[in-house]
């Protein structure tokens, strides 16, 4: 870069010069606006033309090689900023669903903790009747129950009417509920 100016700034001082001789023939001179690229052109064709004055070719033609590189790193740079900014508009946008995703995880298990200890509550209060009745009632409800919710109840029993329960029960209904009780997680 240091090199390209001191390149531009060597062959632009002839160009001052003759400027400066122009505008003070002109009295009016008009001023034009440029685009980047044409700027860009009409830069490179200036610089191309003074260092032909000069008369090396081999300079003219590594200045134009130069700026023609130069030009190309500022646009390889503008678009890598691109990047940049699209790929930080990106990760926010990634954190911001994460951190979406993870409220939304704890409401769900709130919710199931919740929907777990209602159901623990109604055991408990299941357990609590079934415990107050005779055994031969008790036998009779839980012979007509789901074997699930059988067995959940049967394993908070104490064991004295667990084995009362038990004996009073369809021998059948009996073997298929005391197998579940004994594989049941707790």
């Amino acid at each position: 870069m240091r090199a390209l100016l001191l390149l531009l700034s060597i062959s632009l001082l002839p160009l001052c010069a003759l400027a400066k001789e122009k505008s003070k023939s002109a009295d009016v001179a008009e001023k034009k606006i440029y685009t980047e690229e044409e700027f860009h052109k009409k830069l490179l064709e200036t610089v191309e033309d003074r260092l032909k004055k000069v008369g090396n070719n081999k300079i003219v033609d590594f200045s134009r090689e130069l700026l023609e590189r130069e030009h190309q790193l500022e646009l390889k740079e503008q678009q890598l900023s691109k990047r940049e900014e699209s790929f930080g508009r990106l990760n926010s946008d990634f954190t911001a669903q994460v951190k979406e995703f993870g409220q939304k995880q704890n409401n769900f298990l709130a919710c199931l903790d919740e929907t777990e200890k209602k159901e623990k509550n109604r055991l408990t209060h299941m357990v609590d009747v079934i415990s107050g009745m005779k055994p031969a009632s008790a036998a009779e409800v839980l012979s007509v129950q789901d074997a699930t919710i059988s067995v959940k109840i049967l394993g908070e029993l104490s064991p004295v009417k667990v084995s009362k329960i038990f004996n009073l029960m369809d021998k059948e209904i009996s073997a298929r509920l005391q197998k579940q009780y004994l594989t049941m997680k707790k």
